[in-house]
């Protein structure tokens, strides 16, 4: 956390809150220097009689440093921007993360936003190395980026989201002192930010993007396919191969498709495609105002938290909030979650999109609701964070297929906990399910079959009703984040399969929330691990009722 000082104040840890982020090339060396020395001390960690947590601490600290080295010599460090994500994105969410209590928070802050030009010509040198290096993102893309910089640098002072935090301010703060650091925040906001922001945008317009690279995928990179190839394992934390993984989504699409058919006939459609083109131009069932999206949201998360009891004994303590995606980041975002504190001064939130409302589909919003909110990601990650007897790098550990997986399957669990109620959901439920089988067929498509963008699109209109705004963003989202999206299905799969193993061998001791509590409550753990402990659950339950 002291060299990764955002990400303390996410966690909840201020002690580093009037800094940025070293993003320095030689920052990222002391770091690999760093990582290197810290995994010949962890090998080296004899565990034999160790309690079990403490001996996985170690393996996880271990696998944890030698995936961060091993990824090392793809220097992912040289492509750090995208529509996606970057520091031109990450900077202005320092606002949501941050406390503003006292005087010394909104100082820290000021801080903060005078390094904001510093860190910003930091990235821009690792994206001068990319160039270099042939690191390139695509160059369609690139665009977008200098768009949203651009749009940053051209707003008035107080309209950014980096002026939030003066707009209001605690009882506690007296008049004087509001007055004195709103004009200090917007004077470093208009002559140190916004400059700094206009750089990066003629940057990325004029030297960076006519150099992007022209293939959408990874593959166009130096070492493509060993680059790709660690992508997939690095978000599946399995071994298997892209082509595996891409025929395990082939079979699940068409295993979907069959149950989409079912309700579609259900609904008076002659097919699935029928109803996906009448879905697609009926008004009824796109959005009506922005408030829809977040008012149906809440309703459905709500709902979900009546429910908990009969499959959870564990139940975290702090309830998600729900809240829209700012409007300078709307356009390639998609709706998220965003983890609270450990100790509950933020809580978790619900990051929905609203904009576009009436091209969006209304069909999804309750299975999204329950991915991200209850019983998926905020569960999950609140209970992780809530457990004191885990590590601390524990409670906040990232397996993308564990943590996507769980809330992949939390929407089926939801479905099997009686919700759903109206078909149109239930089929916008399977659309969900669709969309993540899709994903492994379109990015192992992309990165490793070397297909173009329009096979992308075209896979989606021919295998989903998925309205086109969203055709378009998870197509781009794919191309940038190479494997991220492998994970969802893959950790979905393994989870249900684990329930399968544990029901089968449990009979009629199997207890559901048993079960859950045993995958959740050593927080994030890889596929494999978490298959050695439910095994080993089951033993130790198995032995007991002998």
């Amino acid at each position: 956390m002291r060299t990764q000082p955002v990400f303390a104040t996410m966690v909840g840890d201020k002690r580093w809150n009037d800094r940025l982020d070293d993003q320095s090339e030689a920052a990222i060396e002391r770091h690999l220097a760093a990582a290197r020395k810290f995994l010949a001390r962890f090998e080296a960690i004899d565990t034999t009689g160790f309690p079990e947590q403490e001996a996985l601490n170690q393996r996880l600290m271990v696998r944890d440093l030698r995936m961060q080295i091993e990824g090392a010599r793809f220097k992912p460090w040289e492509m750090p921007v995208s529509q996606m994500g970057g520091i031109h994105i990450d900077l202005p969410q320092l606002a949501n993360y941050m406390s503003f209590d006292t005087v010394k928070d909104y100082s820290d802050y000021l801080s903060r936003l005078s390094q904001v030009p510093r860190a910003m010509d930091e990235t821009v040198a690792l994206m001068r190395k990319g160039i270099e290096d042939g690191l390139m993102p695509p160059r369609f893309l690139l665009g977008k980026v200098a768009d949203q910089a651009a749009a940053i640098a051209g707003q008035a002072p107080e309209k950014t989201p980096f002026a939030q935090p003066f707009l209001n301010f605690p009882s506690g703060i007296d008049e004087a002192a509001r007055k004195s650091l709103r004009e200090r925040g917007l004077e470093i906001i208009r002559t140190a930010v916004q400059p700094a922001y206009t750089r990066f945008a003629e940057f990325v317009r004029r030297d960076y993007a006519p150099r992007g690279r022209t293939e959408p995928g990874v593959w166009a990179l130096p070492d493509g396919a060993a680059r790709y190839s660690f992508a997939a394992r690095q978000s599946t934390t399995t071994d298997l191969s892209p082509q595996q993984i891409h025929e395990i989504g082939l079979a699940q699409v068409a295993e979907i498709e069959g149950r989409m058919a079912e309700v579609a006939k259900r609904l008076g459609y002659k097919s699935q495609k029928e109803m996906n083109a009448a879905v697609a131009t009926d008004p009824k069932l796109h959005g009506h105002s922005r408030e829809e999206f977040l008012d149906l949201t809440r309703k459905y998360i709500d709902g979900m938290y009546v429910k908990l009891p009969t499959l959870f004994g564990h139940l975290p303590k702090g309830r998600v909030e729900v809240l829209p995606v700012e409007e300078f980041r709307e356009k390639e975002a998609s709706t998220h979650y965003e983890p609270g504190t450990p100790d509950g001064s933020r809580p978790g939130r619900v990051m929905v999109v609203t904009g576009d409302y009436q091209d969006r589909l209304l069909l999804d919003v309750e299975t999204t609701a329950y991915h991200e909110g209850i019983p998926g990601h905020h569960l999950q990650i609140a209970i992780a964070q809530e457990m004191p007897e885990l590590a601390k790098f524990r409670q906040h550990e990232f397996y993308n297929a564990y943590v996507e997986g769980w809330a992949l399957y939390a929407e089926r669990l939801a479905k099997e906990a009686g919700c759903f109620l109206d078909p149109y959901s239930e089929y916008g439920h399977l659309m969900d399910d669709m969309l993540r089988a899709i994903r492994l067929v379109v990015d192992t498509g992309l990165h490793y079959k070397h297909w173009s963008r329009q096979q992308v699109v075209d896979y989606f209109h021919e295998h989903s009703g998925l309205d086109e705004p969203m055709v378009q963003e998870e197509t781009d989202r794919y191309i940038v984040w190479p494997g991220q999206a492998l994970g969802y299905k893959i950790g979905q799969l393994e989870i249900l399969k684990l329930r399968e193993y544990a029901r089968g061998e449990l009979k009629e001791g199997f207890d559901v929330r048993a079960f859950h509590d045993e995958v959740l409550d050593a927080g994030a753990l890889p596929l494999d691990v978490l298959s050695a402990r439910i095994h080993a659950w089951v033993a130790r339950e198995t032995a007991a009722a002998r």
